[in-house]
C-alpha cells in the first residue's frame, strides 16, 4: 500500500484554515498516486486546543469541517484519507467528546477510532476534555487491514516506563485483532532527546508485532509547545523506511511492503534541534498571534545576542528591532558589541539612554527611601525602566516584545518582575545558560555573527559598578546541573549532593527555585525544549512550605 505522510502545521482553533491546509495537501499528494493520505492528531483544530474544546460552537465547526472532508473525499475516490478531529460521543455519558481518527474513502466514513489512552501528565490534560475508547477495531482497506491508534495509544510500551501508566496496550490489541498495517496519528511535542525515544518506540512496535508501522506527527509551534514533526514509517522488522525532516511541513510517500534500512534515519544533534525548535517556536508564536515584527533589548550580553539571532532566523532581519538602553553602569563595550551584532544581522538598532528616567525615579522615591541604603531596589529600577521603554515601543509600533532571560535565571529568580521579564514571549525560558553558550557556538559555526567579545565577557546585568553574575550565582555549569537534577529529574538535595556538588550550593539553589515560583507564574510564555519546562507542565504551589 502506498501511504502519504502529511506533516502539516495547523493553527489552533482555525477549522476553516486547517481544512484548507488538508485540501491543499491532498491536491499535492495526488501526484504521488497514494492509496491513503494520513494527517496528524486533531488536524482540524490543531493541538492542543485546550479549553476551546469546551465551546460547543467549536465542535459545531468541526462537524461542518468533517462534512466538507467527506465531500473532498468523494471528489478523490481513488484516495483514502485519515484525519484527526474531536467528535461528540454517541454514549451521552462522561465528558461527551472523543479524540478520534477517521478513515474516509469515496465520501464514506469507513472507520472512526477514538483514542484509548488519555495522557494526564506534564503538558497533557486530556481527561479534562475527552472520554477514552473502550475498544479498538480494524478495517479492510485496499487489500490490507488497517489498525489506527492516536499518539499516547502507542506509548504504553513495556520498555518505555518503569511502571506501566495504563492497564492496556492498544497497539497490541490492534495486532491481535488482525491488523496488517499499523497507523498512529500524533501531536507529540518536541523536547531534546525525544526524537530518539520515539524512533525506538515505533520501531519496537513494528518489530514486536511484525507489522509495518506509520507514524504521522504534527509540526509547528502552538503557544509554549513546539512540535517537530519527524514523521516516520518502519517495515515489519522495525527498520526505518522513511523519516521526514524535522521542524517543517512535508509530504512524502512510503510503500509499506518496501524494505527499510537504518541509513534512512539520521539523528539531529541536540544543539541543532534546540536551535531549530526555538526558531520555529518564535516564528509561529509571532505570526499566529497576529504580529509581524518583534522588538527586544540588546544589552551586549550573550542572552540577548542569541535571542536576536534566533529572532532574525525566524522573522527576517527587516522584522526585528533592537533597542540598546545604556545607563551609567553600562560599559562602552556593551553598546559597541550591540552595534556590531546589529550590523552583522542587518537589523535596525536604536539607542535610548535610561539615566535621565532612572534618576527621575530616584528623585520621586527620595523621601520614601530616606535613611535607607541603596540595594537591589535601585538595581531593579533600571531593569524596570528598560521594560517600560520596550513595552511603550511595542504599544506604539505593534511589535511583540521578546524577553531574553534564560532557564537558569528564571529558576533562581535572577530576573526582575516588570523589568527584564517584561514581554510577550520569553524565547530562552527553557534554555539553560550553558546551552545558551552552545547555541552561540552553533550560530557562529560558519562565520562570526555574535561578536566573540560577547561570548568571552563575564555575564553581567550591569546594574552596579563591576557587577558579574558570579557575584551572586554559582558557576553556571554547577547551577545548571543542580537545576537539571531538581527541576527536570525531581531529585532531592541529598541525591544531588551525592553526585558530587557542594551541599551549601545545592541547598541555596533549591531554596531559590522554591522561593521564586511567584515570579515564574507572572513570566511571559516560554518555549518548551527540555523534558521539564516552567509553564504548562510545571504546577508547583506558591504559598507553600516544603
Amino acid at each position: 500500500m502506498r501511504i502519504v505522510l502529511a506533516q502539516l502545521n495547523p493553527v489552533v482553533g482555525d477549522v476553516p484554515g486547517n481544512l484548507r491546509r488538508v485540501r491543499q495537501a491532498l491536491e499535492r499528494a495526488r501526484e504521488l498516486k497514494p492509496d491513503l493520505v494520513v494527517f496528524s492528531e486533531l488536524i482540524l483544530t490543531g493541538y492542543p486546543p485546550r479549553d476551546l474544546l469546551a465551546r460547543g460552537w467549536l465542535i459545531d465547526r468541526v462537524e461542518a469541517g468533517l462534512a466538507e472532508v467527506r465531500r473532498i473525499s468523494a471528489r478523490y475516490p481513488e484516495i483514502g484519507l485519515v484525519v484527526g478531529a474531536p467528535v461528540r460521543s454517541p454514549s451521552g455519558l462522561g465528558k461527551g467528546l472523543l479524540n478520534a481518527s477517521i478513515l474516509l474513502e469515496g465520501g464514506r466514513e469507513r472507520l472512526r477510532q477514538a483514542k484509548c489512552l488519555l495522557p494526564t501528565y506534564d503538558v497533557f490534560d486530556e481527561t479534562r476534555y475527552f472520554d477514552p475508547a473502550d475498544r479498538v477495531r480494524v478495517v479492510e482497506f485496499r487489500g490490507e487491514r488497517i489498525g489506527m491508534s492516536i499518539c499516547e495509544d502507542a506509548w504504553n510500551s513495556p520498555e518505555m516506563w518503569e511502571r506501566a501508566l495504563y492497564d492496556r496496550d492498544p497497539v497490541a490489541e490492534l495486532a491481535s485483532a488482525g491488523a496488517t498495517v499499523l497507523i498512529n496519528i500524533s501531536a507529540s511535542p518536541f523536547s531534546v532527546g525525544k526524537e530518539a525515544v520515539r524512533k525506538r518506540l515505533v520501531a519496537g512496535h513494528a518489530s514486536r508485532h511484525g507489522l509495518p508501522f506509520v507514524f504521522v506527527n504534527q509540526v509547528g509551534g502552538n503557544d509554549d509547545l513546539v512540535f517537530d514533526g519527524r514523521s516516520m514509517a518502519f517495515d515489519r522488522q522495525g527498520r526505518p523506511q522513511l523519516v521526514l525532516r524535522p521542524f517543517r511541513e512535508e509530504l512524502a510517500v512510503v510503500e509499506t511492503s518496501s524494505q527499510g534500512t537504518e541509513s534512512n534515519y539520521v539523528e539531529v544533534e541536540p544543539v541543532e534541534s534546540i536551535h531549530d525548535a526555538v526558531v520555529l517556536g518564535v516564528r509561529d508564536y509571532v505570526f499566529k498571534c497576529g504580529f509581524k515584527k518583534a522588538v527586544l533589548g540588546l544589552s551586549g550580553g550573550i542572552d540577548s545576542a542569541v535571542v536576536c539571532c534566533l529572532a532574525v532566523s525566524a522573522l527576517g532581519s527587516e522584522n526585528v528591532l533592537g533597542i540598546t538602553m545604556p545607563s551609567e553602569y553600562s560599559s562602552r563595550g556593551s553598546v559597541e558589541d550591540s552595534r556590531r551584532l546589529a550590523e552583522n544581522l542587518g537589523i535596525e538598532l536604536r539607542e535610548i539612554g535610561i539615566s535621565e528616567a532612572y534618576h527621575a525615579y530616584l528623585s520621586l522615591l527620595q523621601s520614601g527611601f530616606a535613611g535607607l541604603k541603596p540595594d537591589k531596589t535601585e538595581e531593579n529600577l533600571q531593569a524596570r525602566v528598560r521594560g517600560n521603554i520596550l513595552m511603550a515601543i511595542s504599544n506604539k509600533l505593534g511589535h511583540l516584545v521578546l524577553a531574553t532571560g534564560n532557564k537558569s535565571e528564571l529558576a533562581v529568580g535572577f530576573c526582575t518582575l516588570y523589568g527584564d521579564m517584561s514581554g510577550g514571549l520569553c524565547v530562552l525560558a527553557d534554555v539553560p545558560k550553558t546551552t545558551v553558550y552552545a547555541l552561540a557556538g552553533y550560530i557562529n559555526r560558519r562565520r562570526e555573527v555574535i561578536p566573540d567579545s560577547i561570548i568571552r565577557k563575564p555575564p553581567s546585568a550591569e546594574l552596579r559598578p563591576d557587577q558579574t553574575d558570579q557575584d551572586t550565582l554559582p558557576p553556571y555549569d554547577v547551577l545548571d546541573a543542580v537545576i537539571a537534577g531538581y527541576v527536570d529529574e525531581g531529585l532531592s538535595a541529598d541525591q544531588i549532593v551525592a553526585s558530587g556538588i557542594d551541599r551549601r550550593t545545592v541547598e541555596w539553589v533549591i531554596q531559590a527555585v522554591n522561593r521564586n515560583e511567584y515570579k515564574r507564574r507572572q513570566a511571559a510564555p516560554g518555549l518548551k525544549v527540555t523534558s521539564r519546562a516552567f509553564g504548562t507542565g510545571w504546577r508547583m504551589p506558591i504559598a507553600a512550605r516544603y
